[in-house]
């Protein structure tokens, strides 16, 4: 997956999350490298074992999983020829101990947990490296009968230390009213008596030392020196013997060095698994099924790092359509939506559990392409419009049947007509290519376009119009507006300002540039490849399939349309229910459905759908009168749906009371 996509939708703080749950250190760096699949079988079995771990938490059950402390080490100096230290053996005991309890722990959970057992069951008991520790080193000392030589030594040292206590109770007893303290004292490694100074000549034997004002010197006595000096030949001897233990001990271990690595591996991994599961309790993680067809169904969906307080989001796309367009008022969440389903794609591909309700179905995808932010940049001297165009061109390097696109504000940072027109084509193109599609705009050029176009559907956020507020909830299938305003005229904007602008959007639609696209949305539709991996048609080729078909239906549809904006001499007439009218920007023709309302918008039938489009865009191409002669037609019947004439199995032309009718064609 791209670096940026992951910045943007904030996947390392999903690495950190889990991290935070998992004890080792494997564990920790197992999380800190999580990232996306991309093979949906691998996916499926990530997600079951994760879920295994879950259910296992969620019912108490307390995993005795062996602590990894001191193992790094090991690890890393095994096999190098490194002798180990007997705090370094107690540690690969404590670890071997515990491994041998999980496994037997797992055992008994092998019905509740298959996927999760399989891993405990791989791991490998080594009961004579375990054996032989235990026997020779306790409490990070190695014992006396590691050895019959260190017996040996031992015993002298003991009998030694002895030798020794006695003769320096006598000179304690000897020397007493001369000592400065009544306490033997250590020298390096030496036995000495403290003696006043003035007294030093009383004692003999060697001065090792004297005190910081000059009171007292430590005095090592004679008859302590030859004592001294077995001792220390003794502990010599026993550390010599000491290191050879530990030698062996260091072969031994190094003899099961690839039992060790896949023990310690595996334990590493059931850790990064239950911290998993552990971060999935966090955010009420569910499990998804899992498909490579671009099919989404997501209920009561939650970004992870929102939790309760955000509004659980009901999400669908893929079936009937591959291209979602969001609109709704600022702050209203679309982007929050965006990254709430880019965000619980990545975890998923990554055998995360996420937050939505049971029963949720995601796709998987080689690719999450991403526009979201501005992008601006000094440095590099980047625009708004600039990064988005950068962005766009890669993503347009990338998309395909198994690409999942997020654009956040369509045709912003740039003059609003132009944008509006790339917007359109960007989205033909992506369409075009089979990649899936999720887009946030304000326009109502696009919103229109998307009602019209077949595979493409509009969604807003929804508002309560009457505080003013959004309700953060996603409504599929019905475009939205963005009430700036009616949020500037509850901020305190003047009324007077409020119908100024109305006044100048009004006119400003009128000398709006027309948008005259190169193939008819249902062309592209009809050309689309499947998700199954079907070649893409390019644009040229796509345009040159278009020709034949478009010229008749165009030419005359253009003809009559020019003809009568030619006439600017007559006065505008208002449109009326059964009107055929054409939509320039749109490159179709529909049916009025609805009058005008106040603020001069038309519903016109497109294609089966009600769409709302400003008079000014429309010119009239065939009148009701011409359309349907007489008084008496039933233009509920002359707008019903394509499926319901299906369904009735309406044909051509139909017989409304007596009076034979030819219904408008929905090319």
């Amino acid at each position: 997956m791209n670096e940026n996509t992951l910045n943007s939708l904030g996947y390392p703080q999903i690495q950190k999350n889990v991290a935070d749950c998992a004890l080792s250190y494997l564990g920790k760096r197992y999380a800190r490298e999580l990232k996306p699949m991309v093979d949906a079988h691998l996916i499926e079995i990530r997600l079951e074992e994760t879920a295994e771990a879950a259910a296992l938490i969620r019912f108490g059950a307390s995993i005795p999983l062996p602590s990894l402390d001191g193992m790094e080490t090991i690890m890393d100096l095994l096999g190098t020829g490194y002798l180990f230290s007997e705090r370094d053996f107690s540690h690969l005991a404590q670890f071997l101990r515990s491994c041998a309890q999980l496994m037997k722990y797992m055992e008994g959970k092998s019905g509740a947990a298959p996927t999760v057992s399989r891993y405990a069951a791989s791991m490998i008991l080594i009961e004579p490296l375990l054996s032989e520790i235990e026997r020779c080193i306790h409490s990070g000392r190695i014992q006396d009968q590691a050895s019959k030589e260190l017996i040996r030594i031992r015993k002298k040292i003991t009998v030694n230390a002895e030798r020794m206590k006695r003769k320096l109770d006598s000179l304690v007893s000897k020397h007493r009213s001369i000592m400065q303290e009544h306490v033997i004292s250590q020298r390096g490694e030496r036995t000495v008596l403290p003696i006043k100074k003035e007294f030093r000549k009383q004692v003999k034997g060697s001065v090792l030392d004297e005190s910081g004002s000059g009171q007292t010197v430590y005095i090592e006595p004679v008859e302590l020196v030859s004592l001294q000096m077995e001792l220390a030949a003794l502990q010599a001897e026993e550390s010599r013997e000491e290191m050879r233990i530990l030698g062996d001990l260091t072969s031994l271990a190094e003899s099961y060095n690839r039992e060790i690595a896949l023990n310690t591996e595996t334990v590493g991994v059931l850790d990064f698994l239950f911290a998993k599961a552990k971060y999935a309790a966090t955010m009420d993680g569910r499990t998804v099924r899992v498909n490579t067809q671009g099919h989404i169904n997501l209920q009561r969906a939650r970004h992870p790092f929102m939790g309760s307080s955000m509004v659980p989001l009901d999400f669908a796309i893929g079936r009937t359509y591959s291209s979602l367009i969001i609109t709704g008022p600022n702050t209203g969440g679309k982007t929050v939506a965006l990254k709430t389903l880019g965000l619980l794609t990545l975890m998923m591909q990554s055998g995360l559990l996420i937050p939505v309700e049971e029963g949720g179905e995601m796709a998987v995808y080689n690719e999450v392409a991403v526009d979201i932010g501005d992008g601006q940049s000094l440095e590099q001297a980047l625009s708004t419009f600039s990064a988005h165009i950068r962005n766009m061109i890669g993503i347009l390097e990338q998309a395909n049947t198994s690409t999942l696109v997020l654009i956040d504000e369509m045709a912003s940072g740039t003059d609003p007509g132009e944008g509006v027109g790339l917007s359109i084509a960007m989205l033909e193109e992506l369409h075009s290519r089979g990649a899936t599609v999720v887009a946030t705009t304000h326009f109502g050029e696009i919103k229109h376009f998307a009602a019209a176009t077949p595979g493409f559907e509009n969604a807003r956020m929804e508002f309560d119009t009457v505080s003013l507020q959004p309700l953060y909830r996603l409504r599929i299938g019905e475009a939205g507006e963005s009430y700036a305003y009616s949020i500037a005229l509850k901020l305190g904007m003047p009324q007077r300002i409020i119908e100024r602008s109305k006044s100048l959007s009004d006119q400003s639609i009128s000398r709006d540039r027309t948008l005259v696209f190169t193939s008819p949305p249902s062309e592209t539709k009809a050309l689309t490849p499947a998700r199954s991996g079907t070649e893409s048609v390019s644009p040229a080729e796509l345009s040159r399939r278009n020709q034949s078909k478009q010229s008749k239906d165009s030419i005359a549809l253009h003809k009559k349309t020019t003809t009568r904006e030619s006439d600017s001499s007559a006065p505008a007439k208002p449109f009326r229910k059964g009107d055929r009218v054409y939509a320039a920007y749109l490159n179709q023709s529909g049916i009025v459905c609805d009058v005008e309302d106040s603020r001069g918008n038309i519903g016109v039938m497109l294609r089966g759908r009600k769409v709302k489009i400003h008079k000014k865009r429309l010119t009239l191409h065939i009148s009701a009168n011409e359309l349907y002669p007489g008084d008496d037609y039933d233009l509920d019947i002359v707008l019903e749906t394509k499926e319901n004439r299906k369904k009735r199995k309406l044909m051509g032309r139909k017989h409304v009371e007596g009076l034979q009718i030819e219904l408008p064609s929905e090319e």
